[in-house]
């Protein structure tokens, strides 16, 4: 009798705490009417607003399987796409708190925007109606501190090449120039993104026209593993 009570009670527990981080989620786009009545700004306004509930331990609880499962396949209108590295301990939809089919998450070591990167863009914000394209970077990346360290390893050389402008742009900081100097390789990793930012606008017509006509916003964000903070690039 008191295990069947226990169960029920624990059942009732996790309903009612997934009703509660329910009423503060952000809202699941499920038909294009929904997502045409959002504009970048909301979009980046939600990103935040999932970061700060996250941060605070408010973040809703999902059952991404159970989403899959019970509607599948489900619809696919999101609203942003957001560029990381692939940095295991980076898991973006829940450090944004988002849910199946909310955001398009591409990775690659380092949060370079390659060119089959920026044609993935392309199709998220052409064809699928994304808003919002967000270079996301982060604290103690290894491919930050592979360019650092000029590391040369197979097609990864290529890849950490292209950080290394962001490298140069710091070699006048005032502090020791090592991957393990944590104020430097968090400032090479912020240039980083920066220049992400650049490549995206210089390779791609079809975006950069988008952001002028206000129908696209690109931003740069920094992730602490350490805090959980997201901090947003103004530009």
């Amino acid at each position: 009798m008191k295990k069947k009570f226990l169960g029920k009670f624990r059942e009732f527990v996790r309903a009612f705490l997934r009703d509660e981080t329910l009423k503060h989620s952000s809202p699941y786009l499920k038909t294009k009417e929904e997502q045409d009545k959002y504009t970048p700004q909301m979009v980046l306004d939600d990103l935040i607003a999932g970061n700060e509930r996250f941060t605070r331990g408010e973040h809703t609880v999902r059952d991404h399987s159970r989403t899959m499962h019970n509607s599948y396949p489900p619809p696919q209108y999101p609203k942003a796409f957001i560029l990381s590295c692939i940095d295991s301990r980076v898991l973006v939809e829940d450090i944004f708190d988002q849910g199946v089919g909310d955001i398009f998450v591409g990775r690659v070591a380092g949060n370079y925007a390659t060119d089959d990167m920026i044609a993935s863009m392309e199709y998220a914000c052409v064809v699928t109606g994304a808003k919002l394209i967000l270079v996301l970077g982060h604290e103690n990346c290894g491919a930050i501190k592979g360019a650092i360290q000029g590391v040369e390893l197979g097609l990864l050389t290529g890849l950490l090449d292209k950080i290394r402008p962001a490298v140069c742009d710091c070699e006048h900081d005032n502090t020791e120039h090592t991957p393990d100097n944590y104020d430097y390789t968090h400032n090479v990793a912020v240039w980083n993104v920066r220049h992400s930012l650049q490549q995206i606008r210089r390779s791609s017509p079809i975006l950069r026209q988008l952001e002028a006509d206000g129908k696209l916003m690109i931003r740069g964000a920094f992730y602490g593993l350490s805090t959980g903070v997201i901090e947003f690039f103004d530009h």
